[in-house]
């Protein structure tokens, strides 16, 4: 068996992605055990999330990111479906628009901020502003002071970002951040067959293939943003994405993991609302 820490960055060890395996390294003849798991770990999210949205104390946010066709739909609508959907919130993140632009990186993402109690997934994120916006220097179009640009804007988003979620979670917000690390072959692969598929034909876009131009580009920008923004409290999953059975395993895998540390409680109730419960009880009773 494995540990899940091997791909788990908290700041204790630099992430080199070409030395990081795509898929399950091997693991394929545990394929059915741990396929058994994933639903295991499902139940077990299902049960965790109601003692979470029962006691309100605290709230998950997870963030996924990744290339295109990494699967991160697919990871949501499996890994979630169990989830009581009155406690789970999902986001997912485009271009901004004019409003969103004339305001602070992080505004939009700040007003979709589980309460606590719940748990709220973004698809793509304000990781966005050091991936996409950094491979394509957007910034350099930026209506902002010359100070705020003219220095390494990169390198103070980086620091933004770990500010903000430092105070994210001294106020009660676990976050989860991972990374589905596809690999050029299979990416390539799942265009084919979004192409080929006409079931799936409305998943491509040609500008797909204008930022598999870019691939090299975007893998120094993950690198670089995982290794920034890695810490003890908000570390960073990365995760093989060329087989989905695995993904989703280990995905289950750091959802059961973050719940199980907040590990909460239903409430427990008073004397007083013990002897009202009972009162009430009673009346039902009479009736």
């Amino acid at each position: 068996m494995f540990k899940l820490d091997e791909y788990c960055y908290d700041g204790s060890k630099k992430l080199d992605l070409t030395k990081i395996s795509h898929d399950s390294n091997g693991r394929e003849k545990m394929k059915d055990d741990l396929v058994q798991q994933t639903e295991r770990d499902l139940l077990e999210i299902d049960a965790l999330q109601e003692k979470l949205y029962a006691e309100s104390k605290e709230s998950v946010l997870i963030v996924l990111q990744a290339l295109d066709a990494a699967g991160k739909d697919s990871t949501i609508k499996h890994v979630m479906s169990i989830v009581n959907p009155e406690s789970i919130d999902v986001f997912s993140f485009k271009t901004p628009n004019t409003d969103e632009a004339a305001h602070d990186f992080l505004w939009r993402y700040h007003k979709c901020l589980p309460e606590r109690g719940k748990m709220c997934i973004f698809n793509r994120s304000y990781y966005e502003e050091v991936l996409v916006v950094k491979v394509h220097q957007f910034y350099k179009d930026y209506k902002m002071p010359d100070r705020t640009l003219d220095g390494d804007y990169i390198g103070q988003k980086y620091k933004d970002i770990a500010a903000w979620e430092k105070y994210l979670y001294g106020n009660g917000c676990r976050i989860v951040k991972i990374f589905l690390n596809l690999s050029k072959d299979e990416q390539k692969k799942r265009f084919f067959e979004r192409i080929d598929r006409p079931e799936k034909n409305w998943k491509f876009s040609e500008n797909d293939l204008k930022e598999r131009q870019f691939w090299d580009q975007y893998q120094e920008a993950f690198q670089s943003a995982i290794n920034a923004t890695s810490t003890k409290e908000c570390p960073w999953y990365v995760v093989p994405a060329d087989q989905k059975w695995y993904t989703r395993y280990l995905v289950s895998e750091i959802l059961v993991r973050t719940l199980r540390n907040i590990n909460p409680q239903f409430p427990v109730m008073s004397k007083d609302m013990l002897e009202n419960l009972a009162a009430c009880k009673k009346q039902l009773e009479s009736e």
